[in-house]
């Protein structure tokens, strides 16, 4: 089934501010939390797909991306920040900040001080992780699948993560008596002032280590590897940035992985460029060739192709390989190969090619006669860009 798009989905136009994005997702976000639907199954389905949506559009940079690329150029697997793999706390976590949470649920205000997901307690994220991943023009042009050895970091096997020697290493802080918070009343001229934040003894995470482990030295993490298959679209140009959700650094006790951001990079080609979506060729042909005609095989990101040079070819024309060019991201639109011819001029004669050069030096038909139909090379380059 094909994703929604993602303005309709926030019900918002495209030059919709962050304030009105914002906006638009908090109240989505009211209206379908499951706490406030437990008879509705499709209320969390909803819920995740508005914060999808809000994870990519309040991102600037992801939403340029989106904007231009759509779904394919947002992220590397063509699918939504989310895309089912990350669950309700993950959200909450991220997105706390809009409802002015205290480092637990941030809808709690809204829902009765309910800490259903979380009981208040700091859910860590791990780093995002940046990669380079160079790519030829074929593999741009069809798009490609790369299997890529990451090196980051990963859950200690030996503590699960935890970063505790076992399980009894570990008790619930004093300090916030397990909840991650604290909450703090001072006097001010207009009463009692409440305020909460996170527990200064545990770091919001409602335990603390009485025994570290021994591999991990209470870190919860390890430097690990992970060959990791990144699904990369046809049309991605050189700079743009692709991410896979959850694929970054782990986090510790439990938390969720940072994400995979991947900067392509173009390999040049040896004799072919690229200009925008279309593929240029430079080719060099004698005058003798241009003037009685002939066939040439050039070179294309397909393979070989050959074209015919018609009889009296002038230097400057450029010739269309339809359809040979580069795919757009996300789109059916693709751009063509233009071939352009140049006439080779030999720098060093030999006695008998000056000879026979001469001879025809003085032929009006060697002399330049351009017709009144023919156009200059600017107005050739202005049609075929037009």
């Amino acid at each position: 089934m094909s994703k929604r798009d993602y303005y309709d989905i926030l019900g918002v136009a495209r030059a919709a501010d962050q304030a009105e994005i914002k906006s638009a997702y908090r109240k989505l976000a009211i209206k379908f939390h499951p706490d406030k639907n437990p008879d509705d199954p499709k209320a969390e389905d909803k819920f995740k797909e508005a914060a999808e949506a809000y994870e990519i559009l309040s991102n600037p940079e992801k939403r340029k991306r989106y904007d231009q690329f759509g779904h394919a150029g947002a992220n590397a697997n063509g699918r939504g920040g989310y895309g089912g793999e990350m669950n309700m706390e993950d959200i909450f976590s991220q997105f706390g900040d809009i409802f002015g949470g205290d480092g637990g649920s941030p809808f709690e205000s809204f829902f009765g001080g309910s800490r259903s997901r979380g009981g208040g307690r700091r859910v860590i994220r791990g780093s995002n992780l940046r990669i380079k991943v160079k790519l030829t023009l074929e593999e741009i042009a069809k798009g490609v699948e790369k299997k890529i050895k990451v090196n980051k970091n990963v859950v200690c096997k030996t503590c699960d993560g935890s970063g505790a020697k076992d399980k009894s290493s570990f008790h619930t802080c004093s300090t916030c008596s397990g909840t991650g918070s604290v909450r703090r009343v001072t006097n001010t001229i207009l009463g009692q002032m409440q305020t909460t934040s996170t527990c200064p003894t545990c770091n919001g995470e409602g335990v603390e280590i009485t025994a570290k482990c021994s591999e991990c030295h209470g870190e919860g993490l390890t430097k690990g590897e992970e060959t990791i298959t990144i699904n990369i679209p046809a049309g991605v140009s050189e700079g743009i940035q692709l991410s896979m959700s959850g694929k970054g650094n782990a986090a510790p006790r439990g938390g969720i992985p940072g994400d995979l951001i991947i900067l392509i990079e173009e390999i040049p080609h040896e004799v072919l460029k690229r200009d925008g979506i279309n593929i240029i060729y430079d080719l060099h042909v004698s005058f003798v060739d241009a003037a009685l005609g002939t066939t040439s095989e050039i070179p294309t990101i397909d393979g070989k192709a050959k074209i015919k040079i018609e009889p009296g070819t002038q230097g400057g024309k450029i010739l269309r390989l339809k359809g040979k060019g580069i795919p757009e991201v996300n789109s059916y639109i693709k751009g063509d190969q233009l071939v352009y011819i140049n006439i080779w001029t030999p720098k060093a004669l030999s006695k008998e090619e000056r000879a026979q050069l001469e001879n025809l030096r003085e032929s009006s038909n060697f002399k330049p006669q351009p017709g009144k139909n023919e156009k200059s090379f600017f107005e050739r380059m202005k049609e075929y860009f037009e």
